[in-house]
């Protein structure tokens, strides 16, 4: 199973620190944001890592080359200008494969295992789903969150609404409709499937931070750093 991280952000909320650095490359607990991400992702089992990129995107593949520090085969998908998220999963299908693939924000850090992933992908296959999606609790700067989590699905009508983690599974058929190189934003896509009950779900009450702000940024290195003397990666 191959996994893809979402990189290609202009990042404008992180503005300034962003003008000169990718969000990815960004630094909490020590490490850069995606460096936790790749971690995470090697001690689940996944070896193979798509990895797309615009803002800076050469930066991510000078500071990360072939992903061989950590024990995994790292692939680019450069894109001229960022495709948003589902633009950016269409255009990278070809080095994704047939197989469901893992796909996570590159600014979220969180405890989720992503081994999870692992045993989904063939319930998905079983089930005929198109997606499978991790919902955490709302944070106070999503309070309104996205979908409902009903008999394992997404679901658009039921309550309390939970947040999209970022972190999902996903069928190539899920983008079907998206032509490789163009811009397209996932949401809608996700809310098509969940209208057919083609969009898998699960609730993760763990650690979650979207560090999309300077200051959610400071608070996440405060917390690894404080945790840094019996932390073990992400």
């Amino acid at each position: 199973m191959r996994a893809m991280i979402l990189a290609a952000g202009r990042g404008e909320r992180m503005r300034p620190l962003t003008d000169t650095c990718p969000k990815p490359l960004l630094r909490a607990g020590g490490r850069a944001l995606i460096e936790w991400q790749l971690l995470a992702l090697r001690r689940a089992g996944f070896v193979d890592v798509v990895i797309n990129h615009a803002h800076l995107g050469t930066m991510i593949e000078q500071a990360l080359g072939d992903g061989s520090h950590w024990g995994l085969r790292i692939r680019y998908s450069p894109e001229r200008e960022a495709l948003e998220t589902a633009g950016g999963i269409a255009n990278a299908l070809p080095l994704l494969g047939e197989e469901p693939f893992l796909v996570m924000a590159g600014d979220v850090y969180t405890a989720f295992d992503l081994a999870r992933a692992l045993t989904i992908a063939p319930q998905m296959q079983a089930a005929g789903l198109a997606a499978w999606c991790v919902l955490v609790d709302n944070p106070p700067h999503h309070a309104q969150g996205d979908f409902a989590l009903r008999d394992g699905r997404l679901d658009l009508d039921a309550a309390p609404r939970l947040t999209f983690s970022g972190i999902g599974v996903y069928r190539a058929a899920l983008f079907d409709g998206v032509a490789a190189g163009t811009k397209a934003p996932l949401a809608p896509l996700l809310r098509e499937a969940a209208r057919r009950g083609l969009a898998g779900a699960e609730y993760f009450g763990g650690h979650w931070t979207d560090a999309g702000t300077p200051q959610r940024l400071a608070e996440l290195d405060a917390q690894l750093t404080q945790q840094a003397p019996q932390h073990g990666g992400a």
